[in-house]
C-alpha cells in the first residue's frame, strides 16, 4: 500500500508538475544564498522585486559586509522582518568574505553554521546549485507531507524532511521539493483546499476530515 501511495503521488504530481521549479530570481551562488535568507515568512514574487536593486547596490558578499544595515534595509523594507534580515544578511556578508574567500561551503553542517542560513536554506541551497537531491521543507511541503500522511502535526521540519525522503525513492527527491510547493500554491493551499476532484484525496487526511464534518452537518 506505501509503494503504490508513493507511486500515485509521483504519477499525479509528475502529469501536473513535471516542470515545478523555483521562483525565485538568482544568477550565483551569492544571489541564491541571500534570495533564499530573504525569503523566510514572505513570497518568492516579493523577494524578486527587491533582488534586482540590492544586488546592484551589492553584488557580492564583500560589498553586502561592508554595507550598513539601514542602507541594505533601504532596499529590502518591503520584505516581512526585513530588519532582522537585513542584520543576518550583512552578517553572512563578513563571515563569507574573511572567512571563506567568498566561496559558499558545500556541506550541510558548515552552511548552517552561517549567520541565516538554517537547515531549510542549506537544503535549497544544495539542491538549486549543487544539484543535490533533497527535500528542504518549507510551510507548503510541510503542509502537504501532513495532509498526505507522510508527517505528523508535532514533527519538526528537519524530521519532516527525514520522513520524506525515506518514503519517495532518492532520484525524486528534488522533484518531490519542487512539486509539493507548486501544488501547496494551486491546489492544496492553508485555507481552502480545491479538495474537491483531486486524484490524491484518497490518501489525504485533510479531504477525509472535511468529508466527515460535511456529512454530519447534512
Amino acid at each position: 500500500m506505501k509503494n503504490e501511495k508513493v507511486a500515485a503521488i509521483l504519477s499525479y504530481l509528475h502529469d501536473n508538475y513535471d516542470d515545478a521549479k523555483t521562483a525565485l530570481d538568482f544568477h550565483n551562488d551569492y544571489e541564491c544564498l541571500v534570495s533564499i535568507i530573504l525569503s523566510a515568512q514572505t513570497t518568492d514574487k516579493s523577494v524578486n522585486k527587491v533582488t534586482p536593486v540590492l544586488f546592484k547596490h551589492f553584488p557580492d558578499f564583500e560589498s553586502l559586509g561592508k554595507a550598513s544595515i539601514e542602507d541594505i534595509e533601504k532596499d529590502i523594507k518591503t520584505l516581512g522582518l526585513y530588519h532582522n534580515k537585513a542584520k543576518s544578511i550583512n552578517a553572512l556578508g563578513k563571515v563569507m568574505a574573511s572567512e571563506y574567500n567568498g566561496i559558499i561551503p558545500n556541506d550541510k553542517k558548515t552552511l548552517t553554521s552561517l549567520p541565516g542560513v538554517g537547515i531549510k536554506t542549506a537544503g535549497v541551497f544544495l539542491l538549486e546549485r549543487r544539484g543535490e537531491q533533497v527535500i528542504p521543507v518549507d510551510t507548503h511541503v510541510r503542509r502537504i507531507a501532513i495532509r498526505l500522511g507522510f508527517a505528523g502535526e508535532n514533527d519538526e521540519f528537519s524530521a519532516i524532511e527525514r520522513k520524506l525522503e525515506k518514503a519517495f525513492p532518492y532520484e525524486e527527491h528534488a522533484f518531490v521539493h519542487h512539486s509539493f510547493i507548486n501544488f501547496g500554491r494551486t491546489k492544496c493551499s492553508a485555507q481552502r483546499p480545491n479538495c474537491e476532484g483531486c486524484p490524491l484525496a484518497a490518501y489525504c487526511k485533510y479531504s477525509s476530515s472535511t468529508k466527515g464534518k460535511k456529512s454530519k452537518r447534512g
